[in-house]
């Protein structure tokens, strides 16, 4: 009899929330939830333009000034493509909702600090294909394009490949400034220069074979650089 009791008055005993407790706990999350959700729309507002409500160029030359970041940097790139966002230099309520939620960034100090996590994230092995499509999808300004030229597409190879494969970026980016034969670029071509840089051994070579259907452009400046070692 002792001993039973001894167990029921055991102040370590687990007890089941009360049912008000429980509530109380939920409406306090929700209410974290909502608050969070408001102060990412506020800072949505103190850069976006009245009607039609849209972060636009302005407004992003703004936004990153107060990131401290110039707004040629990779981070704006990488900041769109977490938003997913479809124009070129304007942000929507809902692109902007969509990355500073899962950034946890409702204050321009959290969305700074949360910059490097992002850069890591784009840069694993699972994420680091569909940025780089993404760069040449953001940079379609008008209906219906699917080219891009070549100047561009130079500068969007040192933005988002050069940190990481330095020698074939710069004489990539050598060769197309030079050659006369391709002015605009597809984004078929565009995902062939990250194939080669990602799967070629460069300089060398040894390992390219024209059969395996790369672009025609990638056999061109594979024939550019061995003409060259002479």
């Amino acid at each position: 009899m002792s001993g039973s009791s001894s167990k029921k008055d055991a102040p370590n005993s687990k007890r089941p929330f009360s049912s008000a407790a429980m509530d109380r706990f939920l409406a306090a999350a929700h209410k974290k939830l909502s608050s969070e959700a408001e102060r990412i729309d506020q800072l949505f507002y103190s850069y976006a333009i009245t009607p039609p409500w849209v972060i636009q160029p302005q407004g992003i030359d703004t936004l990153c000034s107060d990131l401290q970041i110039h707004h040629t940097d990779v981070r704006v790139l990488m900041l769109a493509w977490k938003m997913q966002a479809e124009k070129q230099g304007y942000f929507t309520l809902d692109e902007w909702r969509r990355a500073l939620t899962a950034l946890k960034a409702d204050t321009i100090i959290k969305l700074k600090m949360a910059l490097p996590e992002l850069e890591r994230e784009v840069r694993r092995s699972s994420n680091r294909a569909d940025f780089y499509s993404y760069a040449f999808k953001y940079n379609l300004t008008e209906e219906k394009q699917k080219f891009i030229d070549t100047e561009t597409v130079c500068a969007l190879l040192n933005l988002v490949l050069r940190s990481e494969f330095l020698p074939q970026v710069d004489a990539l980016v050598h060769y197309l400034k030079i050659q006369t034969d391709y002015r605009v670029i597809n984004m078929d071509q565009w995902m062939g220069f990250y194939r080669f840089c990602n799967e070629i051994n460069f300089p060398e070579l040894d390992n390219y074979d024209s059969d395996q259907a790369w672009p025609l452009i990638v056999d061109d400046f594979v024939d550019w650089i061995r003409s060259h070692r002479g």
